[in-house]
């Protein structure tokens, strides 16, 4: 075998449209993953804002366990245990329908929600409490005063801490790869032992999660720097 060569992959066909298959694996299952944990982080807010006294230490509580057991294992524990108990219709459905995706998305976006509902209701806390009162006074209730006053002054006060776990959450897609989802991590395992092509591989691999993490770092800037008041004030 020569020595470093690139276009060894990159011009391989084959090669080519594992890779492009990978890196459409990766963005399915984070943005499902993403929109399952910012669905859930708005309701487990919701619950830690209510009035119920069982709302707070029962978010808490979810909190907990999704920030302090490793990812890697929440996958697994959904993949190779709760898959196995699930009745066996269900389970064929999964099977058929990409079950390694479908637990992918389960699995990162519960466990991204705890991430996404802290940075959430750290934002919401840094809203002054007079906006509440001042919505109240000019007629607001409750749940008008925190649709259209505190939330959305809360979600751009959260928006630095959401884009690095934005990020976090695209670069933990690979750890689907223990799970067998067709991703770009297992796209380019598959084509290193195909090619013997193992730094070349990699380093492609490498770049392109470097410049996808980028690109939503630069996106979640963009939205930052639209949303600062300060900036508005000027413009």
């Amino acid at each position: 075998m020569s020595g470093f060569d690139l276009s060894a992959i990159l011009g391989n066909p084959e090669y080519a449209a594992m890779l492009l298959h990978g890196i459409e694996m990766t963005f399915i299952i984070y943005a499902g993953s993403w929109s399952l944990a910012m669905a859930l982080a708005m309701l487990l807010l919701a619950l830690r804002l209510s009035p119920f006294r069982f709302g707070d230490p029962l978010v808490a509580a979810y909190v907990s366990y999704h920030r302090n057991v490793p990812t890697l294992v929440q996958l697994m524990l959904w993949y190779f245990g709760i898959f196995t108990l699930m009745p066996s219709g269900l389970a064929t459905w999964l099977a058929v329908h990409n079950a390694e995706a479908i637990f992918a998305v389960i699995g990162l976006g519960l466990c991204q929600a705890a991430y996404f509902s802290e940075d959430l209701r750290s934002g919401v806390r840094s809203v002054s409490p007079g906006q509440m009162q001042a919505a109240r006074a000019l007629g607001h209730g409750y749940v008008s005063a925190m649709r259209f006053v505190i939330m959305p002054q809360g979600v751009r006060n959260a928006l630095p801490p959401l884009i690095n776990h934005s990020v976090s959450l695209f670069k933990n897609s690979s750890l689907a790869v223990v799970i067998g989802a067709s991703e770009l991590t297992h796209a380019v395992k598959e084509i290193e032992n195909l090619s013997f092509r193992t730094f070349e591989i990699y380093l492609i691999g490498t770049v392109l999660y470097l410049f996808f993490s980028l690109v939503i770092m630069s996106i979640g800037a963009y939205l930052s720097m639209r949303t600062d008041p300060a900036r508005s004030a000027r413009a």
